[in-house]
């Protein structure tokens, strides 16, 4: 098995891209261009980076970036459980309701910040509130990424394995008020959710083709993730082979015949019957490919799995197709990709949160 080789986190960056609002969407070069906003999307992630920091370190500084994601995502939430997602700069949504990804990647943030026990207890129980807010809205989502996140959020929120099975982490809790959160009726949703990736992988796939849509675009690999995560809770041994089946596939088409990870680009993306487009790669896809991978290492038992998570780590330090690193030496911050003139510059918050839930997750293994 490869080892990730160690390097220090400079978190000094993502600190500089957050205000008391949240963090900021895009940059110019390395400062925060202000005219392009927040959105619940970027805070979202950046909360899972936070949690990720607190859990290492325990220090204050982190802490505060955790409640400011967090007063940004509660923020963002309707009164129907919905979630906004564009914001200006000065504090107005753009929007009544933002897309169904967004939904997802909310619910993801929050049931991740609820399993980790080091986040405060009234931290803990703003998450709690939100996600039950949400649920209504879960069983109606059609974007197949959106359930993917939400599987992934939800799951989180079942607990680790303790020998006996999975511990459900606020069964006291359950006890007290059975209409909230509840164990069985988590389980049930993501229960409905993966059958529902199954039954679209079944209905897509070809002789050639393992995935669940015609084309490959972007965030691929939270969807055999979700299955594998969602196989935890179920007798439904379909649930990891279709999620095995579909990871190796994308695994397939997005790893160099030299190693490196290459992920579909975002100009034309990879068309069923088609080829791959070479740019642009972003660093979103290797942190979310690194995550399945590392869900496939634990799950399947198979270090080959761990090798294309340490390939994907990599991918941020120069083992990719340009050979260049796209960690600013001097800011820590993250480049925004590589495009067909090389690297892109410009150091956005979506960039910088992917490496350091990538870093984080890779060296605390």
């Amino acid at each position: 098995m490869v080892k990730t080789i160690a390097r220090p986190l400079l978190t000094g960056y993502l600190n500089r891209l957050t205000d008391d609002t949240g963090i900021f969407q895009h940059t110019k070069f390395g400062i925060p261009d202000r005219s392009k906003g927040y959105t619940s999307d970027d805070n979202a992630r950046a909360l899972i980076a936070a949690v990720l920091l607190y859990k290492t370190r325990k220090d204050a500084e982190s802490l505060r970036l955790i409640q400011i994601y967090l007063s940004f995502i509660h923020h963002a939430q309707n009164e129907d459980g919905s979630f906004r997602n564009f914001m200006e700069y000065n504090r107005v949504f753009l929007e009544t309701v933002g897309s169904e990804d967004c939904q997802g990647r909310c619910l993801w943030a929050l049931g991740f910040a609820l399993s980790e026990p080091s986040v405060p207890d009234n931290l803990q129980n703003t998450c709690r509130y939100m996600i039950n807010q949400a649920l209504p809205h879960v069983n109606r989502l059609s974007s197949p990424r959106a359930m993917a996140y939400t599987v992934i959020g939800l799951t989180a929120m079942l607990g680790e394995p303790d020998g006996l099975g999975y511990k459900f982490p606020y069964a006291s809790k359950e006890v007290a008020d059975p209409d909230f959160l509840t164990r069985a009726g988590i389980i049930s949703a993501v229960s409905e959710l993966a059958m529902r990736l199954h039954v679209q992988y079944e209905g897509n796939k070809g002789e050639e083709w393992h995935w669940f849509e015609d084309s490959m675009t972007y965030g691929n690999a939270m969807l055999p993730w979700a299955l594998l995560k969602a196989s935890h809770y179920s007798n439904r041994n379909e649930f990891r082979e279709t999620a095995k089946e579909s990871l190796d596939f994308l695994a397939a088409k997005t790893f160099a015949k030299e190693g490196y990870f290459k992920p579909a680009g975002s100009h034309g993306w990879l068309i069923r019957g088609g080829e791959t487009a070479l740019y642009d790669e972003q660093p979103i896809e290797a942190c979310e490919m690194l995550l399945a991978c590392m869900e496939a290492y634990h799950t399947l038992g198979n270090t080959h799995y761990r090798n294309l998570a340490n390939a994907c780590y990599e991918w941020f330090h120069g083992s990719n197709s340009l050979n260049q690193s796209l960690i600013d030496v001097e800011s820590g911050g993250c480049y925004d990709g590589i495009h067909a003139m090389g690297l892109n510059l410009n150091q956005g918050s979506e960039n910088i949160v992917s490496y350091c839930m990538a870093h984080l997750v890779m060296h605390h293994e």
